[in-house]
């Protein structure tokens, strides 16, 4: 038997009064955590909510998430993290896709457009019937509002094959696509990396990247509580707040996407009053990780010239729980390289004729083989057996190379995939949206290089006959119609699209300049 609960469990017999998460002057205490958690666990429990119940947590780093993710756990339930950026269509295509049972979504210190949108889906989803709101209240009160028992609730004991995490991720052809995690999974994934990352129960960590992305969860959360450090959570990303954080808390461990970075560094940079004392920074910060988006080499070795701390950048992916390779402290650093595979993972590059690569420097698919490999997609076999092959290897989708010494590199995506500030865009999702306008004849999106983000993310657009919109009418639209990070901040119209003999749109001859410029 085994619960993902145990890496939080496994700290609080050890280490009840250590601090598990700091936000501000808000403090937890991991018993205080744990306390916290087990009445939500109750009040789950007391309404019927238990082993193979889904229940989905919307929240920003705050501690009420980790009250609630571990809450769920404990009632034997599964957690169906949803992003903040959701609007109320997408909350309700999640809810209702995941079956899920209840909703614990922010509100905010008042109306805000997550916490209407949410409480609207909820309601809107049969078989949905408790929608809880969370504010920045202190967490023990949220539990003791919702349950009427004490914190003395027992873990339900799951399987090790149960699903702990339901994390949804978005293929190639579009919709959303729930990838189920089992507790052995997310278990093992966060053992992997207290070993990579030679986790101390003193460290420290800056909380930047968002607890409802797998990368959070695993390198922050899980692997963080498994270890006993202390979480300082930054509500959202602001690198003058983070750097101030860092400089303050005196910050061991931190974890982020490329586009971090470059804020932390151009922060730094117009920073002329001597506020952010990097000396102090660096003295304190043991380890830098870097994934979600490959790592321009430059920005890297500016980082670490300015912060005297060496990045280690990795890969993995929502499927995958989602470390699969790093680089190690123990083991030279190549900059440029997702590293090796971590321990108990396979990894092998595959060519279009599914004979695999044996030597170096030969590009194919990367395929990924072992106990962080998702079990299925939640209610989709055929996508599953299109991920999954018979002898377990998960076709990852992504092209890479591996050099003489076993490291391994991202090349390109072999679909269509953009990246924008470490959040995956998948182009056709957006295009089937943007074909709900009624001044929209024709979508065609593409990524476009950004210094800040990676990637911007741009549509082209043949209007429908009549049709007067302007590039800031479509949008405000899609402002108001997708998540953040997904609506195009670009639009370009074209009276037609060049397409193949098929009527496959060409984008990369959209790319160039229309005839007659």
């Amino acid at each position: 038997m085994l619960n993902l609960a145990a890496v939080l469990e496994s700290t609080v017999a050890e280490h009840p009064d250590r601090d598990a998460v700091v936000l501000g002057d808000d403090r937890l205490t991991y018993a205080e955590l744990d306390a916290a958690a087990r009445r939500v666990a109750a009040s789950l429990a007391a309404r019927g909510i238990g082993r193979g119940d889904r229940v989905a947590l919307a929240c920003p780093n705050l501690p009420a998430f980790p009250v609630v993710y571990f809450g769920i756990l404990m009632a034997g339930a599964t957690v169906v993290p949803l992003s903040v950026l959701l609007t109320e269509p997408e909350i309700v295509y999640h809810l209702r896709h995941s079956a899920s049972r209840a909703l614990f979504c922010f509100e905010g210190s008042g109306p805000s457009p997550l916490g209407e949108a949410g409480r609207a889906a909820a309601a809107a989803v049969p078989g949905c019937d408790l929608f809880v709101p969370l504010t920045t209240e202190p967490p023990a009160a949220l539990a003791a509002s919702l349950s009427p028992h004490d914190a003395g609730f027992d873990t339900v004991r799951t399987h090790e094959d149960d699903i702990a995490v339901v994390l949804y991720t978005s293929g190639i052809t579009g919709r959303p696509k729930g990838a189920q995690l089992t507790h052995s999974n997310m278990v093992l994934n966060a053992l992997v990396c207290t070993r990579l990352f030679q986790a101390a129960a003193h460290d420290r960590h800056l909380v930047a990247l968002p607890l409802f992305h797998a990368f959070g969860q695993t390198v922050h959360l899980n692997a963080g509580f498994a270890a006993g450090a202390t979480l300082h959570l930054l509500a959202r990303f602001e690198p003058s707040a983070a750097l101030t954080t860092m400089r303050s808390a005196g910050i061991t461990f931190f974890a982020g996407v490329p586009t971090m970075y470059w804020a932390l560094l151009h922060q730094y940079d117009a920073t002329s009053d001597g506020s952010q004392d990097v000396g102090r920074i660096a003295d304190m910060l043991r380890i830098s990780v870097c994934g979600g988006a490959p790592m321009p080499v430059e920005l890297l070795r500016a980082f670490e010239g300015r912060f005297g701390v060496a990045v280690l950048e990795g890969y993995g992916l929502s499927e995958t729980s989602p470390v699969s390779t790093f680089n190690r402290l123990d083991r030279p650093r190549r900059a440029g390289s997702i590293g090796l595979p971590v321990w108990g993972v396979e990894v092998r590059i595959v060519r279009a004729d599914g004979t695999v690569v044996a030597g170096e420097d030969e590009t194919g698919e990367l395929q990924v083989r072992g106990h962080n490999v998702m079990c299925a997609y939640l209610n989709d076999p055929a996508a599953t057996a299109r991920a999954i092959d018979p002898h377990g290897w998960l076709r990852t989708g992504d092209i890479g190379r591996r050099d003489a010494d076993g490291y391994l590199y991202l090349v390109d995506r072999l679909g269509d995939m953009i990246i924008r500030g470490g959040f995956n865009v998948y182009p056709r999702e957006v295009e089937e949206t943007l074909l709900t306008h009624p001044g929209v004849s024709l979508a065609a999106v593409v990524g476009m290089p950004d210094e800040r983000h990676g990637q911007e993310v741009k549509a082209f657009i043949v209007r429908s006959p009549g049709a007067t919109d302007t590039a800031e009418d479509i949008v405000a639209w899609c402002r108001q119609t997708m998540a953040g990070h997904k609506y195009p901040r670009l639009v370009e119209f074209r009276d037609a699209f060049p397409m193949t003999a098929a009527g496959k749109i060409l984008k990369r001859a959209l790319l160039a300049p229309p005839a007659g410029e």
